[in-house]
C-alpha cells in the first residue's frame, strides 16, 4: 500500500522529532567528555612538578589510567590518597567507563588538599573520598570492586590484600605501588620488609595471577583475580 504524501510527511516529521533530541543528547555528552578531558589535562600540566607528597609519578598514573580503560573497570578502590595524583588518573579513566572511585586517606590536612585538587581537576563527581583509617575501613567496605590500588603503609599491604580480595570480582585487578623500591617516595633499591611479605603472598595465591611492572623505578604489582576462592 502506498501512503499518501501528507502521511509520509507526517511520519518524516515525527521521526525527526524523535531523533533530534537523541542526537542532541549524544552531542552534549560528547562535548561534556571533551571539556572534562581538557580540564583534567590542563590541571595535570599545571601541577606536573608539584606532586611531592608521596604521590605516584605521571608515568605510573598513566599506567593506572590505561589499566582501567583497557578492562573497562567501574568499581574502584584506592588505599592511600595523599594529595590525589593517582586518584585523578584513576577517576579520569572511570569518567569514561561510567565508574566511580572510593579513595581513603588518614591525614586530614592531606585529605583536604586532595579534595581541592579533585574539584580543580573537575573530577569530584567521580570520587568518593573518605577520611578514615584504612586498616579499619577496608574491612568494612562491602564492595564489590574490580580495581584496587594500594599505596599506603607498606607493612599492611598483605593485610589490605587479604581484606579486599574476597570483595573483588573475577577479572578484577589489585595493584600495589612501590613494589620495587620497597617504600613510598622512590629511591633505594630492592624489595624490602612488608613489601617482600606481600609479594611472596600474592605470588603464591592460586586465585590470582601476579606480575610486576617495572617501567618506573618504583614498580607496580598487578594481580588479576582468576577465580573465586
Amino acid at each position: 500500500m502506498i501512503l499518501p504524501r501528507y502521511r509520509l510527511c507526517h511520519l518524516f516529521l515525527l521521526l525527526l522529532m524523535i531523533l533530534t533530541p537523541i542526537q542532541s543528547f549524544g552531542e552534549n555528552v560528547a562535548n561534556e567528555a571533551q571539556n572534562l578531558d581538557q580540564k583534567v589535562r590542563a590541571f595535570l600540566d599545571s601541577h606536573r612538578y608539584q606532586w611531592h607528597n608521596l604521590n605516584v609519578s605521571a608515568r605510573d598514573g598513566q599506567y593506572l589510567y590505561d589499566l582501567v580503560i583497557e578492562h573497562h573497570y567501574t568499581r574502584a578502590l584506592e588505599i592511600g590518597t595523599s594529595t590525589g595524583h593517582s586518584a585523578i588518573w584513576i577517576a579520569w579513566a572511570l569518567s569514561k567507563t561510567g565508574g566511580k572511585l572510593i579513595t581513603i586517606e588518614i591525614d586530614e590536612g592531606v585529605y583536604r588538599q586532595a579534595l581541592a585538587n579533585f574539584e580543580e581537576a573537575g573530577l569530584s563527581d567521580y570520587i568518593d573520598a573518605r577520611l578514615a583509617n584504612a586498616h579499619n575501613l577496608v574491612k568494612e567496605l562491602k564492595g564489590p570492586f574490580d580495581f584496587v590500588f594500594s599505596d599506603a603503609d607498606k607493612n599492611w599491604y598483605k593485610q589490605y590484600f587479604i581484606d579486599v580480595a574476597p570483595k573483588m570480582t573475577v577479572g578484577g585487578c589489585f595493584t600495589a605501588h612501590n613494589i620495587r623500591t620497597g617504600h613510598r617516595g622512590g629511591g633505594g633499591g630492592g624489595v624490602t620488609g612488608g613489601i617482600q611479605e606481600f609479594v611472596d603472598y600474592v605470588m603464591a595465591r592460586d586465585d590470582f595471577k601476579t606480575t610486576i611492572e617495572t617501567t618506573e623505578t618504583s614498580g607496580i604489582s598487578i594481580s588479576y583475580k582468576t577465580k573465586q576462592k
